[in-house]
């Protein structure tokens, strides 16, 4: 993971590969790598925007699945509590045949301060 912070904007990279290497003759084999760069942006009210992918690549298949990601999110306080309400807009790239074109994203995460 590349993560860097400048002022309100935060950016950078998280990566991983995963693959099977033993088990059931009858199991199909997994080698998948998984990329999501990302760019986002907070304001003072700590409003953020931001951008991402959150590719990956079916090595055994040859096939990307590609979303390109756009979401605003919102840190408010609930009493004392900071949670973090995230709502979100995904177009695919590339995909599998038969897969979404598109979807929306909605999360909610609870912050707990040290």
């Amino acid at each position: 993971m590349l993560v860097k912070q400048e002022g309100p904007w935060t950016y950078g990279l998280l990566f991983n590969h995963i693959w099977s290497f033993a088990g059931h003759e009858n199991r199909r084999d997994i080698s998948s790598t998984f990329l999501q760069p990302f760019l986002s942006f907070t304001t003072e009210k700590q409003t953020t925007f931001g951008v991402n992918t959150e590719s990956s690549y079916d090595w055994e298949n040859h096939q990307w699945t590609v979303p390109l990601n756009a979401f605003v999110t919102q840190l408010v306080k609930i009493g004392k509590l900071p949670v973090n309400f995230q709502i979100g807009a995904r177009y695919y790239a590339d995909k599998p045949r038969g897969s979404a074109d598109w979807g929306l994203r909605f999360s909610i995460t609870f912050v707990f301060p040290k």
